[in-house]
Formats: C-alpha cells, structure tokens, sequence
C-alpha cells in the first residue's frame, strides 16, 4: 500500500460512526484501495500516474463498468489524503453514512428514527 492509503486505513479500520471499510478489496474482476460493501461504496486513492497518458480513460471505462455493477467510486487524491487524512476520512465515513438505508439498525443507534409499527426494533 502506498503512504496515502496507509494513512487513510489508519483512520477507516476502526468502523467509524459503524461502518466497516475493507482494504484492497476484490471486485469484478479489479482490486478497489478500499470498500464499504455495506453500502457498495468503492474508494479508490490516485496518484500522479493517473494523471497521465492513458489512465484516466482506463479509470472512467472501470468506473463505469463498476458502476453498472451497482458500486458507487470515489476517487480521491493522494496529494489530497496527505495534505488532510482526517478531512479525507470525515467525508468518505459521511458519504458511507449517508448512503445507509434510512431504517438500518445502525442509524438507529446513532439517533435515526425509531421503527415503525410492525418493523423489529
């Protein structure tokens, strides 16, 4: 893992706010930086080479294709993640959060709505 992926697990592996993120995960056929299978949510940490000749089509065609899959990519980049990991985490963990549906177990725990009549508490 290179230093901005490693900087960013340090702050996704202790289940932030309940959301278990996975490192280096398998997905159709590409290995993603990281995951939140939860809510198919995929981090994707890019560095200078995809900026240049190629890649960034060749990520877009991924993309798409994972997307299509129903995985949401984020692509962040690692000047980013080194100049602000907590930042970078903050808002990955608030996007995962947000993509919860509204009456997981865990959103009730951190203050979500109750369950309605008939639904398991």
């Amino acid at each position: 893992m290179s230093l901005p992926e490693v900087l960013l697990w340090r702050e996704l592996k202790g289940k932030p706010l309940g959301m278990k993120f996975r490192r280096q995960f398998p997905v159709h056929g590409y290995v993603a930086d990281f995951a939140c299978v939860e809510v198919r949510l995929l981090i994707e940490i890019d560095g200078i080479v995809h900026e240049t000749s190629e890649r960034p089509m060749e990520d877009a065609k991924r993309d798409a294709l994972l997307a299509d899959k129903g995985w949401r990519v984020v692509r962040i980049l690692a000047k980013d993640v080194l100049a602000g990991v907590a930042q970078c985490a903050s808002s990955i963990v608030a996007l995962a959060v947000s993509l919860r549906p509204l009456h997981h177990p865990a959103a009730r725990a951190l203050g979500g709505p109750p369950p309605r009549s008939g639904e398991d508490s």
